[in-house]
């Protein structure tokens, strides 16, 4: 059975980049009737944060994004052990000693030498009386995992064949000297022993990949079918890393952007499909095809969000938005003929209480100097209300007998006069809203 996961760090709210990875193997877990697993990646005990941990889980609920079972890596520092043993008694576990600024050192001299900067596996040379006296001055060492330098190959699900050379790659610090236990060994016991089958994430986790697939088979482990997505960059191309702490989920979700607007683009973003609004999870699953991804670097420009999201909205029914409606003060039975007129005239929901506003209020009327007779003569034309559908057109009409007006020269001054903007909703349907017109109470 198809398993994937989604394994973010408790550090942090999540952003655009970690919803990318996470939606793309929900996708593949959903598509194929599977498993998806939400790992809370915490066996950082200083930076882990259980804020962030319930954070997580309410970013990913707005978005629908629901998990199958929650696993928390701080709960299994037992299987990590036992497998940091079994590495042990293989042999390819050692204890090393360096410090940053010795392997610094080691680093530079190797550039110098025109060599890749790999480590040295020095501290496989300690004799043990060695080890012990570092171990005496210096505290206990970090754990590397000794790779076997062959290639390591695999056929990568966006990326195409994959083939690493491990002698390029220095083996890989496992367990730091303090004992915490780090993402590329955890990762390895968890996706071994929960059956993840396959795993997205990004290409900056190629190299650890290669590295991760060794560590698997040393423990008689399969390994998943993996892909590596392109990364985000901003608009022009510039590197997103840097601004993805603005880029947060919530924080898109104050600005009002809706779960299925994002979900469309960040669904689509980098593959040869078209973005275009979906009003459903099930259509974007049915239409998910990992194939269709390519690797060079995608542009991500936040403000795609908001169009996608007033086209998401312009089709919503009422009964979706009433409780909004509820909320800035539209009366029940107003309610259906309010967000008839309005709906195609917002960008997000906070859009609704200025068209609310306009509407109970009235507005201060905008009208030019040349049209100030035109306006006042129209105005005592105006029947009392309350007005209906057709007050629009039978309003204008006498008018427009009365003063010869018509077309734009008609419609415009009215249309500012009332409701003080050039552009906005039908003002047939916006009329019988009106509970307020400029010059009466």
């Amino acid at each position: 059975m198809t398993t994937t996961r989604f394994a973010p760090s408790p550090t942090g709210y999540i952003h655009v980049g970690n919803l990318r990875t996470a939606l793309m193997n929900w996708l593949i877990a959903r598509k194929a009737g599977g498993t998806f697993i939400l790992r809370i990646d915490d066996t950082d005990p200083e930076r882990s944060k259980e804020e962030y941990v319930d954070a997580i889980q309410q970013d990913l609920e707005w978005l629908g994004l629901t998990w199958d079972r929650i696993e928390r890596q701080s709960r299994r520092l037992d299987r990590y052990a036992a497998a940091a043993d079994r590495l042990r008694e293989m042999g390819r576990f050692y204890e090393a000693f360096e410090t940053p600024t010795e392997l610094d050192l080691k680093r530079k001299k190797q550039l110098n030498m025109g060599r890749p900067p790999v480590y040295d596996r020095a501290a496989l040379a300690l004799s043990a009386a060695e080890r012990d006296a570092l171990r005496a001055e210096r505290g206990q060492g970090v754990w590397r995992f000794k790779l076997d330098h062959e290639r390591i190959e695999w056929p990568d699900g966006i990326l195409g064949p994959i083939s690493i050379d491990a002698a390029s790659v220095s083996d890989p610090v496992l367990i730091k000297a303090d004992g915490q236990v780090l993402y590329t060994l955890a990762s390895v016991v968890d996706d071994t022993e929960m059956g993840v089958t396959d795993v997205v994430r990004g290409s900056d986790h190629v190299t650890n990949t290669a590295t991760q697939i060794q560590i698997i088979r040393a423990l008689g482990g399969t390994p998943p079918a993996f892909a590596h997505h392109s990364l985000l960059t901003g608009p022009q191309g510039e590197a997103l890393s840097k601004r993805l702490g603005t880029l947060a989920l919530r924080d898109l979700r104050a600005r009002g952007v809706q779960p299925m607007a994002l979900l469309s683009l960040m669904a689509r973003l980098g593959s040869s499909d078209p973005v275009e609004i979906r009003s459903d999870l099930s259509e974007l699953i049915d239409g998910f095809d990992l194939s269709h991804f390519g690797s060079a670097p995608t542009k991500f420009d936040v403000e795609d969000l908001f169009p996608l999201t007033a086209h998401y909205l312009q089709t919503r029914p009422l009964a979706e938005v009433a409780g909004k409606l509820a909320e800035i003060g539209v009366p029940q039975d107003l309610a259906e003929p309010f967000w008839l007129m309005a709906r195609d005239n917002i960008t997000t929901l906070e859009d609704l209480k200025r068209w609310w506003a306009l509407c109970r209020d009235g507005a201060e009327p905008m009208i030019d100097e040349a049209d100030r007779a035109f306006v006042a003569e129209a105005l005592a034309l105006l029947p009392e209300g309350p007005f209906d559908a057709g007050t629009w057109a039978s309003w204008t009409a006498a008018v427009r007998e009365a003063t010869g007006r018509k077309g734009k020269a008609l419609f415009m001054p009215l249309r500012k006069a009332l409701t003080g903007q050039e552009s906005g909703p039908e003002m047939a349907a916006l009329m019988p809203l009106l509970q307020r017109v400029p010059g009466r109470v």
